[in-house]
């Protein structure tokens, strides 16, 4: 897990800016039904770290808005409550991830040195 910034103020900000992707890496790697605990460690694999008390319930607010759907397998010997996208998801996914393109070239810009006119 990354290290949490030790000011208070910064580690107010890092967890404004990491609440909203998560959403959108959630949206993004759900096409494919996976279990809570598996995508945890898919997030975590990809550099995302997210604790499992912010997941669940991010999870089930999803599936509140209808963006995510579940079914419950119980074939293994531990059921499980796989999540996967809805057309809606979809729809609010690909509207996130290109703002969240569009968010990073205006930042790349802006972060670059500009050079002075001569």
């Amino acid at each position: 897990m990354a290290a949490e910034p030790s000011d208070p103020i910064v580690a107010s900000h890092f967890q404004e800016l990491r609440r909203g992707t998560v959403v959108l890496a959630c949206l993004l790697v759900l096409d494919e039904p996976r279990y809570g605990y598996a995508l945890l460690r898919t997030l975590g694999d990809a550099g995302l770290d997210v604790e499992a008390n912010t997941l669940y319930p991010l999870l089930r607010r999803l599936e509140a808005q209808g963006l995510l759907e579940s079914d419950w397998n119980t074939d293994e010997s531990r059921p499980r409550k796989f999540y996967r996208i809805t057309g809606p998801g979809a729809r609010v996914r690909d509207a996130l991830e290109a703002e969240r393109l569009r968010l990073h070239a205006a930042l790349s810009t802006l972060a670059r040195p500009t050079r002075p006119e001569d």
